[in-house]
């Protein structure tokens, strides 16, 4: 398993960070859509590809998760692409779950599913390149959930997920992402974050997964989106702090945030503080989506020629990030 450990360091040591690049073809059409650019197989290679060979890989990305059409695509300089990400100092990837349904029991709340022949396409992912990857599981904040169904149900998977990852030598993310949406409290926030964090690693020690060669890919605590009650970038990096150090077992050794709908600069500011504060052994880094890629999408779109011009915008963001997850960033070296 020292392996495993091994890769994760990799992947989330000196500042790098993820790029989350596995986007399924629905998501990526919206998102291309949304600039005035078609999405065929096509572009949505040409604009990874882009980002994949940029300088800020090499020096700020440590894996990038894919998505099942990526990870099986070749380059227009004919390589294939965990090749490219291999070459750029990076881990290649993959997303394994097959998206969120509606959970049996509780109709507004989703499982994750993907279990059925997982053990079968992590042999071919491995085959293909990819030493880590990645299962999300959602979680509603209300009056009555996250229910324990739901808490319970998505632990489950996701441990079971981890194991027969690890299985195949690679390091699992495990994603149980408390979604933004609502108008829940910050404290609520904490507290349904740490329930479900906490029930996530009873599971994946149950079902005997390696600690040490895991990747923990988590909310940050804020308040909903239809909250009244916004809380400081200060008082959300305390309050992420304080749930971690609570719910996650010493043996993790990374921690990679997700975005959940921040934007660029509320990412980076808030991934910055908790890095300022944090007095634990856990390295806190990023594994970002549109955080990541947003800019550099729309410039792009404007030009999708212009590759040299859109990885400077993109390479700009993950400095940023890599600051940020090193407690280094500051609005002044934005511009």
């Amino acid at each position: 398993m020292s392996e495993l450990n091994n890769i994760a360091l990799e992947i989330l040591g000196n500042g790098k960070g993820i790029l989350a690049a596995d986007e399924s073809t629905a998501t990526m059409t919206k998102r291309l859509e949304s600039v005035n650019v078609q999405s065929n197989a096509e572009n949505r290679l040409r604009f990874r590809e882009t980002l994949f060979s940029s300088g800020g890989m090499s020096e700020c990305i440590g894996g990038v998760i894919l998505y099942d059409e990526t990870i099986k695509q070749t380059t227009s300089k004919k390589i294939k692409i965990p090749e490219l990400i291999s070459s750029m100092g990076s881990h290649p990837g993959i997303k394994v779950d097959t998206g969120a349904k509606v959970l049996a029991g509780s109709p507004n709340e989703k499982i994750t599913e993907g279990l059925d022949g997982l053990r079968e396409r992590l042999k071919e992912y491995y085959k293909l390149g990819a030493k880590f990857t990645k299962w999300r599981g959602v979680y509603t904040i209300s009056k009555n959930h996250p229910s324990e169904l739901s808490i319970q149900s998505n632990a489950h998977a996701l441990a079971r997920y981890a194991a027969l990852v690890q299985e195949c030598n690679m390091v699992p993310i495990v994603e149980p992402e408390v979604l933004m949406d609502g108008d829940h409290s910050a404290k609520d926030c904490l507290n349904k974050t740490s329930e479900v964090i906490k029930k996530c690693f009873d599971e994946l020690i149950l079902h005997k997964v390696e600690l040490k060669g895991v990747i923990l890919k988590p909310n940050m605590i804020l308040a909903g989106t239809k909250s009244t009650n916004k809380i400081s970038s200060e008082k959300v990096a305390k309050l992420t702090l304080e749930c971690l150090k609570s719910s996650v077992p010493s043996e993790v050794p990374g921690i990679a945030f997700l975005s959940g709908g921040q934007s660029e600069i509320e990412s980076t500011e808030n991934l910055n503080l908790i890095n300022q504060l944090n007095k634990t052994n856990f390295i806190m880094s990023y594994s970002y989506g549109r955080a990541l890629q947003q800019s550099a999408l729309k410039f792009w779109s404007k030009n999708i020629e212009d590759v040299e011009g859109t990885q400077k915008v993109f390479n700009h963001r993950a400095k940023m990030n890599t600051l940020a997850a090193q407690g280094k960033w500051s609005k002044e070296i934005e511009n």
